[in-house]
């Protein structure tokens, strides 16, 4: 049987005492937490770990003893074995470490007052005794005793010692294995998820250090002075008051936003629509998320706030960047000065090729008269859209300056408003699409099903499928008339159709990237990726071991090491949930759309969230 006894290593020169830390139930191994010092009263220590497990809820004990040679210290080894009738175990781990040597040796004292020694010296007695008595046994004694001692090493208990950094392992965060691992809800922790759980709840056993008055005195990683940050306490007194205000302020705004005005169709149907307005909602419950007074219930929930927080401050940082950019040097003014020309620009430039396609466009014949509809239609179209520019372009310049103060809200919004008015400023864009598209779907459809007449099918609404059914000659003969007249006239509109498809998706693009970049804001954990890189032992994955020390005489002494998570595993587990601005469609599904006619929306509705 193997003892595995976790220990760690700011312990290792630690000075005679007793052994603090826990049983691991199920499995045949202990984690030491920390050395309480010589002098010490026996009742003081039973006093202190009660204490203890009631603030930790580990059930903490007395391990057995540690003892480092030291003059004047001769009769401690004994001492610290008599404890053993005080503090009742099972097993009493007797600890001791050599001088000149790194190892330690363990013997183990069970209830019933019996000692087991680890293999390494039994081996080194039973090796000794068998040189002095090897000339006097016979060949046949011999095979009997050597049998013997097989029985006894099997019947004696190995120790191996796993050293482990005592502050990484409370730190960290064991991530289940995502390959079929077992889930620690349904079955009993493993060995290993229960040492890291021990450590980490026994963080209350590490505030005693040496500056201390009391009369314990024991080593762990704070023993020589408790880890703060002055910083971070004044994070945690400001918490509650900047809790309290943001609550305040989001009632104001959910009551505003639950007037009556704002519940109407229109208004509802353009807040669902806008992405300032998606982002605002976004932002609104992120807000109060972080402004609930409850603490964060597991790692989950700490690590989700604690991402959301980075993410908003760093967003209001570059949005300060873009507002200290656009108003510096007057940029506002450049860029209202240089949208009108712009806008000019790309209507002189669809002028062309509306009078391109109402030609003959890469020698195609097309219908003249549906050819010369379409164009003056979108012609026309075109002059509202210059007239209405023009119409703005006073209050350009202001709209850009008072939009630009959005930016302070974060970078997103900014993005947002961008993404909304090259939706206003390419509305006409739009209008042709949905008009080619609305043409175009229905002579598809319309062909379709006179093709079915054809052969003697027709669409049933009921049950959704296709049905055999028998036509009369005056409607085959309407229905070629009506076939040719669509065949005839298709191309004409699919030309049209195919041009103002690509503008917008031209357009979708743009706004796909602009929607890609707040989404990319909102949802990357950079708070998990910062400890990732800088602190890596917080996420971990598992652990690796390697030999520490063997040396003849003692116990196999192993070094526990943090694997830590992949950064990519790292990305998939804490990204924030995001309302996912565009369809999750495939792009054969995509094609077929295109295909068809059906239209492409650059949105999905809010209430569909998506990981």
């Amino acid at each position: 049987m193997v003892l595995k006894i976790f220990f760690p290593q700011c312990c290792n020169r630690a000075d005679s005492g007793l052994l603090v830390g826990r049983w691991i139930s199920g499995h045949d191994s202990a984690v030491v937490l920390a050395v309480i010092h010589y002098p010490f009263i026996p009742g003081q220590v039973k006093q202190y770990i009660q204490q203890m497990q009631a603030q930790s809820g580990v059930e903490l004990s007395v391990l057995g003893s540690w003892s480092l040679p030291k003059e004047g210290q001769e009769g401690m080894e004994s001492f610290l074995r008599d404890l053993s009738t005080i503090f009742p175990q099972e097993r009493w781990l007797q600890i001791k470490r050599q001088l000149g040597k790194t190892g330690f040796n363990c013997q183990i004292l069970n209830r019933d007052g019996k000692s087991s020694q680890p293999d390494s010296i039994k081996k080194k007695k039973k090796e000794k005794q068998k040189v002095d008595e090897e000339d006097q046994l016979v060949q046949g004694e011999k095979e009997e005793q050597e049998q013997e001692e097989e029985e006894e090493e099997e019947e004696g208990e190995k120790v191996i010692f796993v050293h482990y950094e005592q502050r990484k392992v409370m730190l960290s965060q064991l991530h289940p294995v995502q390959n079929g691992v077992p889930d620690p809800k349904t079955e009993p922790p493993s060995e290993l998820r229960q040492m890291f759980q021990t450590v980490a709840g026994s963080q209350p056993l590490f505030f005693l250090d040496r500056y201390d008055d009391g009369p314990l005195k024991s080593t762990h990683w704070q023993s020589d002075g408790r880890e703060a940050s002055i910083i971070v306490e004044l994070f945690k007194q400001a918490s509650v008051p900047l809790c309290m205000l943001i609550s305040w302020l989001l009632s104001i705004w959910t009551w505003i936003c639950n007037m009556r005005i704002f519940s109407l169709y229109p208004l509802r149907f353009l807040s669902s629509k806008l992405s300032t307005c998606v982002q605002l909602s976004y932002r609104t419950e992120h807000m109060r998320t972080l402004s609930s007074s409850k603490p964060a219930a597991g790692h989950t929930e700490f690590m989700r706030k604690a991402n959301i927080v980075v993410s908003f401050l760093v967003d209001v940082a570059l949005g300060m960047l873009l507002i200290w950019w656009l108003y510096r040097d007057n940029h506002i003014s450049t860029l209202a000065n240089a949208l009108v020309p712009a806008a000019d620009h790309v209507a002189k430039e669809l002028e062309e090729l509306l009078q391109w396609l109402m030609g003959a466009p890469a020698g195609l014949k097309m219908n003249r008269a549906l050819d010369q509809v379409l164009g003056r239609f979108f012609l026309y179209h075109i002059h509202l859209w210059i007239s209405y520019i023009h119409l703005m372009s006073p209050f350009i310049e202001g709209i850009l300056w008072y939009g630009g103060l959005s930016a302070c809200l974060g970078l997103t919004f900014a993005l947002s408003l961008l993404s909304d008015m090259v939706a206003l400023l390419t509305f006409h864009i739009y209008c042709f699409y949905v008009y080619g598209a609305r043409l175009y779907c229905l002579k598809i459809y319309g062909l379709s099903s006179l093709w079915r007449l054809f052969r003697g099918k027709k669409w049933n609404v009921l049950r959704q499928r296709v049905d055999s059914c028998s036509y009369d000659l005056d409607q085959l003969f309407i229905g070629t008339l009506l076939f040719t007249i669509l065949l005839f006239l298709l191309p004409t509109t699919a030309l049209y159709y195919l041009v103002f498809t690509l503008l917008r998706l031209v357009v979708v693009l743009f706004q796909g990237v602009l929607h890609l970049s707040v989404d990319f804001i909102n949802s990357f954990p950079l708070f998990a990726v910062g400890l990732r890189v800088f602190r890596s032992y917080r996420l971990a994955e598992g652990v690796k071991f390697r030999v520490l020390c063997e040396e003849p005489g003692t116990a196999l002494h192993l070094m526990m090491e943090i694997n830590p998570l992949k950064g990519s595993t790292v990305v998939q587990m804490y990204r924030t949930p995001t309302y996912s601005c565009y369809p999750k469609d495939s792009w054969a599904a995509l094609v077929k759309k295109l295909f068809v006619g059906e239209l492409i929306y650059p949105w999905r509705h809010k209430t569909t969230k998506t990981d």
